[in-house]
C-alpha cells in the first residue's frame, strides 16, 4: 500500500538525507502514488523517481549570508562610513485592477514605425523617467536593488502611464547587479515587466560594446538584443563612447533586428561656442547626424514614412542648469527630455521631474502628468534613498558643481569615480583626481567621454594621482610606466577609433611592440559558439541554465562565475530587504523573508559567538521557531593575524602594488627570467584593472601573492634579482 511504501521510504531516508529527500519528493508528487494505485513494482516501473533535483536548502544558505554580514560587514564594497536609515518607505496606494493604457500599447499595436509617428504627433512634452536606472547610477553608485524598484513599480504603472518610457536597464546596471548586488539582471527586467505592462521600457546599449566595457563578436551583440527584447525591453538607446560610426551601426542593426525601437544617440563633449575648442564643432555634430540617418535609413520608403524623426535629449544636472536646458530644448523642438523624480534628481542625476511638470503646466509643452502624484512618487524615493546612505553622493558632494565645465566628468561617472578613488585610498585627493581627469583627457587626445571611454580617462587620472605623476611626466616616461589595462587596450584600438585619431607619440611609446586593431574591433572577432558555452555552463552549474544565463556569461564570464558561486554558497539574497542585505540583522531582531509566494521564513538573530582557534565565530538564529547556527570565518580577525610585507622603495628589485586591489592573475613563476616591461601580474579594484610590469630585467626570486590575494597600496608582490 501507499502508506507502507511511505514508511519504507522514510526509513531509507534516515541513512542518506541528501539523496533520499529529493527521491521522497519525487514519490510524493507522482500521480500513480497519489492515486493509491501502487504495488511492489512501483519503483521499478518509475525510473524517473531517481531523477533527483539537488536540495536548494535556501534557508540555511541565507542564514549563512546573514551571519557572514554580521561578522564581516557588507559583501558589497562600502565607500562611505554611513549606516542605512532605519526608516522604511511608505508605498503610496495603488488602485485595484489593470493599469491604464500607455504608450506601450501603441508600440505593441503599430510597431516601431507607428510608435515614432505617434511620438511626433503628440501634443505637449513627453518625459522619460530615469529614476529606475541612470538616476541611481549617478547618485547612488548604481546600487539600487530590484527589491526596492519592484515596490514602487505598480504605482508608476498606474499613475505615469503617459510617460514616453521608463529607463530601467542597461548601462552599468547589468554588471553591477551581479558584481555588487548579487542578483540576476534578467530577473529584474522580467519582474518589472510583469509589474509595469503599460509603459515602454528603455535601456542603454553601448553600441558594439553591448552592456560591457569591450567589444564582443557581432553575433553576441545581436543575440543580446534578441534576448533583451524577449524579456520585455522595448527601446534601445544606442551610442558609442567615441561616436565611432561603425560601432554605433552594429548596435543599431542588432536592436532593430530584434524588433526593438532604435534610438541612435550622439554623445556630446566640449563647447561648440568656444572657438578654441574646434575638434568637436557644431559642424562635426551635424555631419555625424547626417551620417547616422543616411546609414540607417537607406531605403526610400523609410524616408517617405519618416519625414521627421523624434528628437530625444538627455543630460545630467551636475552644474545645476539641467531644468533650464531641457525647457530650452523643448522650446527648440525636442519631443522628449529625460528627468528623474524630484528626490532622485539634481546634481549628477537628471533634472527634476516635478520642476519640468510644473514649469510646462498650462503651456504648449504640458506633460499631462499630475504634480500630486510626482510628490507621492518622490516621497517614496526620499525615504528609500536613506537606506542607500553608504553609497549616496551627498556624503561628499553637497551641491551641484560647475567645475564639470572644466573637467568634463560625465554625471553618470562622477559618483562612481569618487567611490572608486575612495577604495584606492584617494578619497582625500578627489580634487586632485578631478584636475588629473582633465589632464588625462588631453593625454588621450581629447575624447568623447561616455562609458567606456570615460572609464579609461578616469583610470588614467587615478593612476596619475596614485603615482604622483604630472601630464608631462607621463608623456616623458610613457615607455616604462605600467598603465591601467583599459588605457593600453584603448590605445591598441580595442574600443574603436577616436575622432581625429590616436595621440602620438604617446600611443607608440605606451604600446611599443603590442599589436594594434585596425578598423572596427568586433569585425575581426570569431562568432561566439552559444551551444558550446551553454554546455560548458551546464557542466559547471547543472541543467537549469537559461538563455539569459548564457548571455550573462557571454558578456561577463568572470563576473557571472563569481555570481553563480556566490548564490551557490549564500542562496537567493535578493529576497532580503535592503537593510538586511547591506548591514545584516541586529541581535534580537526579528524579521521575515519571503522566498516565494506562500513560502516565508521567520527569523530571529540570537547571538554572536567568540572567535575560535580556527578564526571562526558561531552565529545563532531562530528559524521558524527552531534553533539554527552557522560557523563564519572572521576575515577581519584573520587579516589582523596575517601581516603582509611592504615593498621598500629604495630596494630596486622589490615590486609593490601600485594600488589597493585583488590579484586577478600572476603571470610569472619563481625562478623565471623576466625582461624589463614584461607583465608580472594583474590587479583589479572597482572594475579597474592594472597590469604590473617589471621595471627591470632579472630573475623572480620570490612571489608573495597568489590569485585572489587582497592587497593594500605598496604591498610586496614579488622580488626580482638582477
Amino acid at each position: 500500500s501507499s502508506s507502507k511504501l511511505v514508511k519504507n521510504v522514510f526509513v531509507c531516508s534516515l541513512f542518506s538525507p541528501q539523496t533520499n529527500i529529493p527521491f521522497l519528493q519525487n514519490v510524493l508528487s507522482n500521480n500513480q502514488f497519489l492515486n493509491g494505485t501502487v504495488d511492489t513494482q512501483f519503483i521499478d516501473e518509475n525510473p524517473d523517481l531517481f531523477n533527483l533535483k539537488p536540495v536548494q536548502n535556501r534557508a540555511q544558505k541565507l542564514l549563512h549570508y546573514l551571519g557572514h554580514v554580521m561578522v564581516n560587514g557588507p559583501t558589497t564594497p562600502i565607500p562611505v562610513k554611513a549606516k542605512p536609515s532605519p526608516i522604511d518607505p511608505v508605498i503610496p496606494p495603488v488602485p485595484l485592477g489593470e493599469p491604464p493604457v500607455g504608450f506601450r500599447d501603441v508600440l505593441l499595436r503599430e510597431g516601431p514605425d507607428g510608435f515614432a509617428k505617434a511620438v511626433r504627433a503628440h501634443q505637449g512634452l513627453l518625459l522619460m523617467d530615469t529614476t529606475f536606472r541612470d538616476a541611481h547610477q549617478s547618485l547612488l553608485a548604481t546600487r539600487v536593488r530590484t527589491h526596492d524598484l519592484k515596490r514602487i513599480a505598480p504605482f508608476v504603472a498606474h499613475n505615469f502611464s503617459n510617460l514616453f518610457s521608463v529607463e530601467n536597464w542597461g548601462g552599468a546596471t547589468f554588471d553591477v547587479a551581479m558584481r555588487f548586488l548579487c542578483e540576476c539582471p534578467w530577473k529584474r527586467l522580467q519582474e518589472l515587466r510583469a509589474l509595469m505592462p503599460n509603459v515602454p521600457f528603455q535601456m542603454l546599449l553601448r553600441g558594439a560594446n553591448a552592456v560591457g566595457y569591450t567589444n564582443y563578436p557581432d553575433n553576441a551583440v545581436f543575440k543580446f538584443c534578441e534576448v533583451a527584447k524577449e524579456n520585455g525591453m522595448d527601446i534601445f538607446r544606442v551610442f558609442d563612447s567615441l561616436n565611432y560610426l561603425p560601432n554605433m551601426l552594429l548596435g543599431m542593426e542588432a536592436a532593430g533586428a530584434a524588433g526593438g525601437v532604435v534610438e541612435a544617440a550622439i554623445s556630446y563633449t566640449g563647447d561648440v561656442s568656444d572657438p578654441a575648442r574646434m575638434k568637436y564643432s557644431l559642424d562635426y555634430y551635424l555631419k555625424l547626424a547626417d551620417e547616422l540617418v543616411k546609414c540607417f535609413f537607406f531605403y526610400p520608403f523609410v524616408w517617405d514614412r519618416f519625414p521627421d524623426m523624434p528628437i530625444h535629449v538627455h543630460t545630467h544636472d551636475t552644474a545645476g542648469a539641467g531644468v533650464a536646458a531641457m525647457l530650452a530644448c523643448a522650446e527648440a523642438g525636442a519631443d522628449i527630455v529625460d528627468v528623474a523624480v524630484d528626490s532622485m534628481a539634481g546634481m549628477t542625476s537628471q533634472p527634476s521631474m516635478g520642476a519640468i511638470v510644473a514649469c510646462s503646466k498650462g503651456t504648449k509643452l504640458n506633460t499631462g502628468i499630475s504634480l500630486e502624484k510626482v510628490f507621492d512618487y518622490s516621497e517614496y524615493w526620499e525615504v528609500t534613498r536613506g537606506i542607500y546612505a553608504p553609497f549616496d553622493c551627498t556624503a561628499t558632494m553637497k551641491s551641484g558643481n560647475s567645475d564639470v565645465y572644466e573637467n568634463e566628468i560625465p554625471g553618470g561617472q562622477y559618483t562612481n569615480l569618487h567611490f572608486q578613488a575612495h577604495s584606492m585610498g584617494l578619497g582625500n585627493k578627489f580634487k586632485e583626481v578631478k584636475k588629473a581627469y582633465a589632464e588625462a583627457n588631453k593625454l588621450l587626445g581629447d575624447l568623447i567621454k561616455v562609458t567606456p571611454s570615460s572609464k579609461i580617462v578616469g583610470d588614467l587620472a587615478q593612476f596619475m594621482v596614485q603615482n604622483s605623476l604630472t601630464r608631462a611626466e607621463v608623456e616623458e616616461r610613457a615607455d616604462e610606466l605600467s598603465f591601467p589595462l583599459s588605457v593600453v587596450e584603448f590605445l591598441q584600438g580595442h574600443i574603436g577609433i577616436p575622432h581625429g585619431g590616436f595621440p602620438e607619440p604617446f600611443r607608440s611609446k605606451v604600446l611599443k611592440s603590442l599589436p594594434r586593431v585596425e578598423g572596427r574591433p568586433g569585425a575581426t572577432l570569431p562568432s561566439l559558439d552559444f551551444q558550446a558555452l551553454e554546455k560548458q555552463l551546464q557542466e559547471a552549474y547543472g541543467d537549469e541554465i537559461t538563455p539569459e544565463d548564457v548571455m550573462s556569461a557571454a558578456m561577463y564570464p568572470k563576473v557571472f562565475q563569481e555570481f553563480k558561486e556566490f548564490t551557490r554558497t549564500f542562496g537567493p539574497v535578493d529576497c532580503l530587504d535592503t537593510r538586511l542585505f547591506l548591514d545584516g540583522p541586529k541581535i534580537a531582531e526579528e524579521f521575515e523573508v519571503e522566498l516565494e509566494r506562500g513560502k516565508t521564513l521567520h527569523i530571529k538573530a540570537l547571538a554572536l559567538g567568540d572567535l575560535n582557534k580556527a578564526g571562526q565565530r558561531e552565529v545563532f538564529f531562530e528559524l521558524n521557531g527552531q534553533l539554527r547556527s552557522v560557523l563564519v570565518k572572521d576575515t577581519v580577525a584573520m587579516k589582523e593575524m596575517h601581516f603582509h610585507p611592504k615593498a621598500l622603495k629604495d630596494v630596486r628589485g622589490q615590486i609593490g602594488a601600485p594600488m589597493p586591489g585583488k590579484v586577478v592573475e600572476v603571470k610569472v613563476k619563481q625562478g623565471q627570467q623576466v625582461e624589463k616591461g614584461q607583465p608580472l601580474c594583474v590587479l583589479s579594484a572597482m572594475k579597474m584593472e592594472m597590469v604590473v610590469n617589471s621595471p627591470l630585467s632579472g630573475i623572480v626570486a620570490k612571489i608573495y601573492v597568489s590569485t585572489d590575494s587582497t592587497l593594500e597600496g605598496d604591498d610586496l608582490i614579488l622580488e626580482i634579482t638582477e
